[in-house]
């Protein structure tokens, strides 16, 4: 979680106080457990690589 903004880490907090006590808060936790181990591999960092021109392929 140490990966998440301060304010998605804020986030997570309100979010995970608001689903103790409800069925929700195993969703939520994986959520957010998921989304800061997505962070920490990068994603979000770097805008992707687009193709400026289009290529012409065969049909398969």
């Amino acid at each position: 979680m140490r990966d998440l903004s301060p304010a998605d880490q804020e986030r997570c907090a309100r979010d995970l106080a608001e689903a103790t006590g409800t069925d929700r808060l195993d969703t939520v936790a994986r959520a957010w457990q998921e989304t800061a181990a997505a962070v920490a591999e990068g994603l979000g960092r770097v805008e992707p690589k687009w193709l400026d021109q289009h290529a012409a392929v065969e049909r398969p």
